[in-house]
């Protein structure tokens, strides 16, 4: 190297730094949030992806929510304790699985406390409300939304759907049994179908928990969690049908573990950017040699589909997704 140049390297590399510094960051990198966090709901509101997940601990340290939000699915700003158990009065440990949902210029956050085992115990699906996506939420109830068990299914691990004519449905269940239930207009409770029934069954072959419903083309596709979450088998399956009733027949699994890149994948959500048809799955999944049943991060990678509508198997990565602005 020439004698000047050489002297002159340092301080030139010295510039250059800050400019490298400056790049902006092209993939999410996968996890896209730092932290054990868990059983994510992905959503956008207005120009903004949001990500509501579990805080992944023992029971008795979940006892509040944090959430995150993006410009463009890289970039994540954190929002903490947009809820707890300061505020949700009856809720103690356990809290879980949040879905969320904005009506009328209100946000609802609905979420699942106590890990009940029985009816006797005070615990369930709690709903909470706010005037904005990153809180704070305040108890919209005073008590659980759902309290007890209905045909088996544990109550939690909910997912708000709202349906094309406008109507809510909350999808809900652990203990393998998902229960379908109107929701009235305010939130407040449940309107009973036709026949005097307020939860009807839907459960598929195969289910264990994690419910997930989307539209698209004029279907259905009902999507679950199998397996035990806190093995290396925890995976996602799912069905295609005409109705959010079902009957849901299992078509194949498409979210699980890849023994190069990671264990555990599964309890997820999807992201469908308005107006096209480029699709997310937002999931947990557990980074390899960990063996605590709570170290799980989340996770974002492509969901796409084949000529027949099918989705195609979700292929896990370590660099997540290219970055993606909504205006």
């Amino acid at each position: 190297m020439n004698p000047i140049l050489r002297l002159l390297f340092p301080a030139l590399l010295l510039l250059a730094t800050p400019l490298l510094a400056q790049e902006p960051k092209r993939m999410s990198g996968n996890p896209v949030l730092e932290g054990w966090y868990a059983d994510p709901e992905g959503i956008i509101f207005g120009d903004t992806y949001w990500i509501y997940p579990t805080y992944s601990a023992p029971y008795d340290q979940q006892v509040f929510f944090d959430c995150f939000s993006s410009p463009d699915l890289v970039t994540w700003t954190k929002h903490e304790r947009i809820l707890d158990t300061t505020e949700i009065k009856w809720a103690k440990r356990a809290m879980w699985a949040p879905s969320i949902i904005e009506k009328d210029g209100k946000y609802y956050f609905f979420f699942g406390a106590n890990d009940i085992q029985n009816d006797d115990t005070l615990g369930g699906i709690g709903v909470a409300v706010a005037d904005k996506p990153s809180g704070p939420f305040r108890d919209h109830l005073g008590k659980p939304l759902i309290g007890k068990f209905y045909n088996g299914a544990q109550p939690i691990d909910q997912f708000v759907f709202k349906d094309a004519d406008g109507t809510h449905y909350l999808i809900y269940g652990g203990w393998r049994h998902c229960n379908i239930a109107r929701l009235n207009d305010d939130f407040t409770g449940f309107v009973p179908f036709e026949d005097g029934t307020t939860f009807k069954e839907i459960t598929p072959r195969g289910y264990v928990e994690g419910p997930c419903m989307f539209i698209r083309n004029g279907k259905y596709y009902f999507m679950w969690s199998e397996g035990g979450w806190t093995g290396p088998d925890y995976s996602v399956a799912y069905a295609i049908v005409d109705s959010p009733f079902g009957p849901f027949q299992r078509i194949a699994k498409v979210l699980q573990q890849d023994p190069q890149i990671a264990t555990g994948a599964g309890h997820h959500s999807v992201i469908h950017v308005p107006g096209t048809d480029e699709y997310y799955a937002v999931y947990h999944r557990r980074p390899l040699g960990e063996t605590d049943g709570n170290a799980r991060v989340t996770c974002i990678d492509r969901m796409e589909f084949d000529e027949q509508g099918h989705i195609k198997p979700i292929r896990i990565t370590n660099e997540g997704v290219p970055a993606r602005p909504l205006n």
